[in-house]
């Protein structure tokens, strides 16, 4: 497993693959595993990798809470994709490290040792891209963001978001959410989606939504964009 090297932009492209269809890099809330991967960046993703964009602004904004996160780090190389190799570096540091081990198995000549993970790391990133290519054409998906209404300023917001998230049908993958006041003390519910346009639309969205008519007055579409 692995994603290869996050400081390049082939590692970056096969992290922001594995994002096209997730919100998080493990389960559905944000944990360790996400601040593994957030830390292994050097920074900012560039804007035309959106799905990696998306998730490093939403894990940034936990950056004061990231120890407080569930689950337990993992080296690197622990999370991504199945086919792809670890090329973290780790595993030969520790061998490095280890100077009682009876057999090298990095060998001891230090530029040997890069060359033969940097050949390791080409052939399992172009294995990977062959892979990628003979897939079926990307599901056409939007991102669409969400306004939701209370009735009044005591309706309780907590409650209201987790029934919208408790909407789950195939095609639908909840994002990041807000609470935005709008006046006299009420706030609304900013809430992000990323959907499969052939399964699911606004329509259906703002039915579910509406119906739980004890917390929602209305649904807005804020925004909408094609991926």
């Amino acid at each position: 497993m692995g994603f290869g090297d996050l400081k390049s932009p082939a590692g970056l492209q096969v992290l922001n693959t594995f994002l096209a269809d997730r919100s998080y890099i493990e389960g559905y809330v944000p944990s360790q595993a996400d601040v593994a991967v957030y830390e292994a960046l050097s920074g900012a993703p560039p804007g035309d990798l959106f799905h990696v964009l998306r998730w490093y602004n939403h894990i940034k904004s936990y950056e004061k809470q990231k120890g407080s996160l569930p689950g337990v780090k993992q080296p690197l190389g622990k999370y991504g994709p199945s086919d792809i190799e670890d090329t973290t570096g780790s595993k030969a540091t520790e061998s490095k490290e280890d100077d009682d081990d009876d057999i090298d198995l990095f060998g001891s000549d230090e530029e040997e040792e890069s060359e033969e993970s940097k050949r390791i790391r080409e052939e399992r990133l172009a294995q990977y891209e062959s892979k990628k290519s003979k897939k079926p054409a990307l599901i056409a998906k939007s991102s669409i963001l969400l306004d939701v209404k209370p009735w009044d300023d005591e309706t309780d917001m907590a409650k209201l978001e987790e029934c919208v998230r408790s909407i789950q049908m195939d095609g639908l993958l909840w994002g990041q959410s807000k609470l935005v006041p709008v006046g006299y003390g009420i706030r609304k519910l900013q809430i992000g989606c990323v959907v499969e346009d052939d399964k699911v639309g606004t329509d259906i969205l703002e039915e579910q939504i509406t119906a739980f008519e004890d917390y929602v007055q209305s649904m807005d579409v804020a925004a909408f964009n094609k991926i």
